[in-house]
């Protein structure tokens, strides 16, 4: 037993108490990650296209990478897989949900509406690749593993996306920066320091955060695979929802809808694969993943997908309900029916 453990086992509100510094830490940590980000990119000039999928994603996915990375190091591989799939629900269901709800959001560029598709795709290919699809049980009856290998060829994949995504986008036309944010006057390497800065503060949080869960989960007779498939994705998601909604005030709803997909596509190829890799039997789930998380998450990105081609211009309403719709059915099975 760690540390950490050794101090809050007998104590369930003292793990409550580290879990909510912890999701302090990982929030503030991450805030500094998308502002030095930001900044790099300004000041090279970058595309708010690329700033969004590729740059802000990234930083915004720093803590589900971390705290899923350190649950497969401390053998609690239901943690760090409900934290990619939890994530990828919290993202959709109910971050995109919120923005599309209070502000329109343009749906104009080609290259949004193409990376949705990627991200459908990874969404498609993680549940495939914990299926077990030699067994004679049912799929909604069976539980859920992420081989090792597969986490290997996630890893591959993400850098092939990473590659193919920067030369296409490298052909299209430059874009008008973020000019709201060209007067930060944060300099090339002040950035770069903050960025290792918080890289290290998101790694320690985590430490501090997965212990708390697991003497939470314990107590509170609930299975880890639930628990860090809703609040430990809630909370490592507060990123993407701060950048979201910030990007949309300043009117950039383009970067939002990056930001939202990249994170998701990153969530499945990177935070999953990596802790798959690291981990010696893979990532194993419960059957609930079967029944609700999966369903649910391959369920927001297809209302996803159906609302940016259907929609025009600008996402819809009506979609954005729909996705909130899933996200309030996924938290109430997760606690009060379904959480095998």
């Amino acid at each position: 037993m760690g540390i950490v453990e050794s101090y809050i086992q007998g104590s369930l509100p003292l793990a409550w108490f580290v879990i909510i510094l912890s999701f302090i830490a990982l929030f503030k940590c991450a805030d500094i990650f998308v502002d030095s980000a930001i900044a790099i990119a300004t000041d090279f000039k970058i595309p708010k296209i690329i700033i969004g999928l590729l740059l802000v994603s990234l930083a915004t996915s720093a803590p589900e990478l971390s705290v899923s990375m350190v649950a497969a190091f401390k053998n609690a591989p239901k943690i760090a897989l409900g934290n990619a799939v939890g994530s990828i629900i919290c993202n959709t269901g109910l971050i995109l949900g919120l923005v599309t709800l209070f502000a329109p959001i343009s749906l104009d560029s080609p290259s949004v509406k193409q990376q949705g598709w990627f991200q459908f795709a990874a969404g498609i290919l993680l549940v495939a690749s914990c299926v077990p699809f030699f067994t004679t049980e049912r799929f909604f009856e069976t539980s859920v593993l992420l081989p090792r290998y597969m986490g290997m060829v996630f890893l591959i994949l993400l850098a092939l996306y990473l590659w193919g995504s920067f030369h296409w986008l490298d052909k299209k036309p430059r874009e008008t920066v973020l000019t709201d944010l060209q007067t930060m006057d944060t300099s090339i390497f002040s950035a770069v320091f903050k960025i290792i800065l918080g890289s290290g503060l998101v790694v320690s949080a985590s430490h501090f955060l997965i212990p708390a869960i697991q003497v939470s989960a314990v107590r509170m007779s609930i299975p880890q695979g639930v628990v860090s498939a809703t609040m430990v994705a809630f909370g490592t998601s507060l990123p993407e929802l701060v950048t979201s909604i910030k990007a949309v005030q300043k009117g950039h709803g383009e970067l939002a809808l990056g930001n939202i997909i990249g994170a998701n596509i990153l969530n499945v190829l990177f935070v999953a694969g990596t802790a798959a890799t690291i981990t010696s039997g893979g990532l194993a789930g419960p059957v609930h993943f079967s029944r609700v998380l999966f369903p649910a998450m391959l369920g927001t990105l297809i209302i996803f997908g159906l609302g940016m081609h259907l929609s025009g211009n600008v996402f819809k309403k009506s979609f954005s309900i729909m996705l909130l719709g899933i996200y309030a059915v996924v938290m109430l099975t997760s606690y009060f029916g379904m959480a095998a």
